[in-house]
């Protein structure tokens, strides 16, 4: 088998394929010098706010920055309780924490990797205050679920989506469902600045004000501060970007989708669970997770032949180190442990080429063998 290098993304692909706009995007903002704030972001706000179909975005500095500035903005602080997974990136529980608030994880549903709303309802007490749903690898939570369970509890929703730009459920657009959402822009997400950026959407005009408030150190103007703030603006070269590639998310988002089409017809009859697309949504295949036995080896073999891969996320948040105070061992969520030891992210991305994945599949099959 000739060797072929397969990266785990390839930005620089991307690039080329629309250099003349970025390239255009970028000298724009320079020759404005409007490296922050400015036209570039308003314009970037307004088109990003139509696309995920809600009245408001606002440009911050990460998807972090995203998820606790839509916490602080819906009020939730110190004494309150917000549940969220173990089965995602620290940055969602980061976010809470600061906030001023304390985060209660529950476990995930096998099938999707997302959270459980069975666990979410058996978690609810007097200080719980919202849910953070995290639409993980690019599929989106049971989001009609939550909201009639949030509706019915009194809680505030902050969508996790940070990997779903574009993502779906029944229709509606990630971003569109809660009382707020994080996204993150980070370069190697489906729509990617090319540094760290992120933006909060709601339809809450009241959240957006204070989301801009206080993402630009609680300034009203120049020299006129209500509350003290935080520095987590978007940069004007960053927007720029942005709203060179928006117009381009929905191809790619379908070229992932039918690369992960054909992953399915490649991979089949292998000794591997594949990911699963549950009914009404619109996967965005922002990762492309299988799951595996012996996982370590055959990502070993695997890089050993020039396919990239990736592990999101083989620590679950209760077992990290940073997590150690909350005493919560081993066997405390089962699903979210036993896919931390089997997931394994395979190369996906929008210019992935066919003979990339038979390779990938090729030395998949002699790592694994047929099921």
């Amino acid at each position: 088998m000739r060797k072929v290098k397969v990266p785990f993304v390839d930005l620089k692909s991307q690039y080329r394929s629309i250099k003349p706009g970025i390239d255009s995007a970028i000298t724009s903002v320079v020759e404005d010098a409007a490296f922050v704030g400015g036209k570039y972001v308003e314009t970037f706000e307004r088109q990003f706010a139509e696309m995920c179909g809600c009245r408001h975005a606002v440009g911050v500095s990460s998807g972090t920055s995203a998820l606790h500035l839509a916490m602080v903005a819906l009020g939730i602080g110190p004494g309150d309780e917000v549940i969220t997974v173990a089965n995602t990136f620290l940055a969602t529980t980061e976010a809470v924490t600061h906030a001023g608030a304390r985060f209660r994880l529950v476990d995930m549903k096998d099938e999707t990797f997302n959270i459980d709303v069975g666990a979410i309802r058996k978690a609810i007490t007097p200080k719980t205050k919202a849910i953070i749903p995290v639409h993980l690898y690019g599929q989106m939570a049971e989001m009609d679920a939550i909201m009639d369970l949030a509706a019915r509890r009194g809680l505030a929703v902050i969508e996790d989506a940070c990997q779903a730009q574009g993502a779906q459920y029944k229709g509606k657009r990630a971003g569109a469902w809660g009382n707020a959402a994080g996204f993150s822009f980070y370069p190697a997400k489906n729509l990617g600045a090319y540094g760290d950026a992120g933006a909060v959407t709601t339809d809450d005009e009241a959240v957006a004000a204070r989301v801009r408030l206080y993402a630009n150190h609680g300034r009203r103007s120049a020299n006129d501060h209500a509350v003290e703030g935080f520095n987590a603006r978007l940069d004007g070269i960053q927007a720029a970007v942005l709203s060179a590639k928006l117009p381009h998310l929905e191809r790619w988002n379908q070229a992932r989708h039918d690369a992960a089409a054909r992953y399915e017809r490649l991979l089949a009859g292998l000794n591997v669970v594949l990911p699963r697309q549950m009914p009404g949504a619109k996967h965005i295949y922002h990762l492309y997770v299988i799951r595996v036995k012996d996982r370590d080896r055959v990502k070993a073999e695997l890089e050993s032949k020039g396919v990239g891969c990736g592990l999101h996320y083989p620590i679950p948040l209760h077992l990290l180190d940073a997590y150690r105070k909350l005493g919560l061992g081993p066997g405390s969520f089962p699903a979210t442990e036993a896919a931390a030891r089997e997931i394994l992210s395979l190369p996906m991305y929008a210019e992935i080429t066919e003979e990339q994945q038979r390779y990938v599949a090729d030395c998949l099959r002699d790592a694994v063998g047929e099921a």
